[in-house]
């Protein structure tokens, strides 16, 4: 199940899924470590002798967020209970503090008992293994901990603070867990467990015929017992609403940048405009890391997840917040990239974690008999991209400066001379799709810019060597571009070159939409013949024909394929790559009609909240694979930003 809602602040994350469920708690870094990891924070409902969880088909569920902040507005209903739900889920943008205010109305003329509970299925860093969940009668309430992991759960209504709790062990031995002891309505009182163990506790309100009452619930996540018992204490001096109220207030000030630019376009767009920057912050980490995706359940595949910071992914990330002007944000991307490239290989490695350490990977450093520490060579080519454009905009010199030696030359130098010396091209590596060694379209088009914009950085430090060294290197990969990966006879670039054993290089023509890359990365223009080719041709070949729509990431994409008659499933970014070829041709405000309808496009494949995934399944245009994803937000707001740029071009 993808996560419709996403709360965060920089060094906590929350992801819900439909039911409301909690399913990842990422603390003290956006990413790392999952304290659930796909299990469940819950909440239920008993009344009447009956109990129902909210993940349950007996509620009905509406989910939103209030405009342009970051506080939910979810309604959930049991036509049977006669019971309304509103509730407002909030981490706090100061503390990290997650909120829940539920307002319980007895829809009935007579009235009633009520009690709510939550269910805690805490796997404390990332396993169960020696955690302690125990209840504390000085704070009134539940307190889950395992070395610096320490998080406190409780809540208030005004009939007064937990009604009853339950600490017990869970999957193991038999064990359920207490959450199976929540559904008579009743609580053991348990005060503590060890080990495999979760928690619940409930709370009892009395509904006047037609009323309303209001629940509070919280939780504080903290190293040790004095942080989380102090976040408690500010909850209950500084006030819950108040809290709520400020943070709502914070999400709103900081996305009014976006919201002041996009005010001119259709609302549907401008929402998911002003959403996806939300959602976008939410995923990046205060230190630095833009992490891909939060949503484990794609752990269902594999026992491996999105939780990384994919250099390529960041850098586009930052782009994207530099058009709109969040210099903070980005600056500590680039400053994070900074810290973890290599000193003895300046290329940045597959992806990282939160805290800088190297991320998991699949690609291997022994190939036959020769030994390499592989890599994907566009992720730092598009840093160096990102940072031009940074400078471009803010003109911050002494940013720069800070980095041109210890970030901006060593890869740069690499990329000039890491390279064929027959075609001039980059030597090869792994593709942005992470799947296949070799010299790729993409990736030498990223390599192009980012030695560009090293020529630039080392003129602007008079550094003249230098300056001489990458301007040549980048017209030997232009001009390698064009002439050993574009292929006359299908009208298109191939999507990679690779050596062939006997001499020479063999290419690879299956139809792959990063190619459009040529256009990104300034190889070619829009309006050059070969691109108009090269798009026809991939509009042929890997435009899926439902009434879906969208485009494929390539023919014959295996990953979550849902038809073997389709070249793949719709992708997000793909599609929008062409809305952006769309508007670079475009040479009158009627020309940016196609552009527009695939910005469109992308608007009717988000969630209600506003939730963009990777990918949407090509005949019901639910989403597939993680949700959200941080990249396909990023595209939205690149996109988006370029049409309004070329729309108040054509007005001068």
């Amino acid at each position: 199940m993808p996560r419709p809602i996403v709360l965060g602040n920089g060094e906590m994350l929350v992801c819900e899924d439909g039911a409301l469920n909690i399913r990842d708690f990422y603390y003290p870094y956006v990413g790392l470590f999952n304290h659930l990891s796909g299990h469940k924070i819950r909440m239920g409902v008993w009344c009447a002798g009956r109990f129902s969880w909210l993940d349950s088909e007996e509620w009905s569920i509406t989910l939103d967020y209030e405009d342009d902040t970051l506080v939910t507005e979810c309604i959930a209903v049991h036509p049977e209970m006669g019971l309304s739900l509103t509730v407002n889920d909030v981490v706090s943008h100061r503390e990290n503090l997650f909120l829940r205010r539920v307002r319980l109305r007895n829809l009935n003329d007579f009235p009633r008992e009520v009690r709510v509970f939550f269910s805690h299925n805490f796997h404390i860093a990332e396993t169960d293994i020696g955690d302690t969940a125990f209840y504390n009668p000085f704070l009134r309430a539940v307190i889950h901990y395992k070395r610096d992991h320490w998080f406190l759960a409780t809540g208030t209504s005004r009939y007064n603070g937990i009604y009853q709790y339950a600490c017990g062990v869970k999957g193991f031995g038999g064990a359920e867990g207490t959450w199976r002891d929540c559904e008579d309505g009743e609580l053991s009182g348990r005060p503590i467990e060890q080990g495999s163990v979760d928690s619940s506790i409930s709370f009892r309100l009395l509904l006047p015929p037609g009323e309303e009452e209001t629940l509070r619930y919280w939780i504080a996540a903290g190293h040790d017992y004095q942080q989380v018992r102090a976040l408690h204490s500010r909850v209950v001096e500084h006030g819950f609403d108040e809290i709520l109220r400020d943070t709502a207030n914070y999400w709103m000030r900081w996305s009014e940048k976006g919201a002041e630019l996009v005010k001119a376009l259709p609302e549907p767009v401008a929402k998911l405009f002003r959403r996806s920057l939300l959602i976008m912050r939410t995923q990046i980490d205060d230190r630095g890391a833009v992490i891909a995706a939060n949503d484990t359940d794609i752990m269902s595949t594999a026992r491996a997840h999105y939780s990384y910071m994919w250099p390529r992914d960041g850098a586009i990330v930052a782009y994207a917040l530099d058009t709109i002007g969040y210099p903070d944000t980005t600056r500590r991307f680039f400053e994070f990239c900074a810290r973890v490239l290599p000193k003895d290989r300046p290329v940045l490695m597959h992806k990282y974690s939160a805290d800088g350490s190297v991320g998991s990977s699949w690609h291997p450093w022994v190939l036959g008999d020769q030994y390499e520490i592989p890599f994907q060579e566009d992720s730092t080519a598009s840093v160096l991209w990102a940072l031009w454009h940074h400078y471009q905009r803010y003109h911050d010199l002494e940013f720069i400066a800070s980095l041109y030696e210890n970030l901006i030359l060593p890869t740069a130098r690499f990329m000039a001379t890491y390279r064929d010396p027959e075609t001039r091209l980059p030597l090869p590596s792994y593709d942005l799709w992470e799947e296949r060694r070799g010299i790729h379209t993409y990736t030498c088009a990223s390599v192009y810019a980012a030695l560009r914009a090293a020529t630039r950085f080392a003129h602007l430090f008079g550094d003249e060597d230098a300056e001489e060294l990458f301007r040549t290197a980048a017209h030997e990969v232009r001009a390698g571009i064009l002439e050993h990966l574009y292929n006359e006879e299908t009208g298109c670039f191939a999507r990679m070159i690779v050596p062939d054993p006997t001499g020479g290089y063999q290419k690879d023509l299956t139809a792959d939409s990063s190619v459009l890359g040529v256009l990104r990365y300034g190889v070619l223009d829009a309006d050059a013949p070969q691109m108009g080719c090269c798009v026809r041709h991939l509009l042929d070949r890997l435009w899926v024909r439902t009434p879906i729509g969208g485009m494929a990431r390539y023919e014959n994409d295996y990953y979550h394929r849902k038809s073997y008659d389709l070249p793949g499933n719709p992708w997000i970014i793909c599609t929008l790559w062409l809305a952006e070829y769309d508007i670079a041709r475009a040479n009158s405000p009627a020309d940016l009609r196609p552009a527009m309808e695939r910005i469109e496009w992308a608007v009717q494949r988000a969630m209600s909240t506003g939730v963009l995934s990777e990918q949407v399944d090509p005949f019901t245009g639910e989403p597939l694979s993680v949700a959200p994803l941080t990249w396909s937000h990023a595209e939205f707001v690149y996109v988006v930003m370029a049409y309004l740029r070329r729309l108040q071009e054509m007005m001068e």
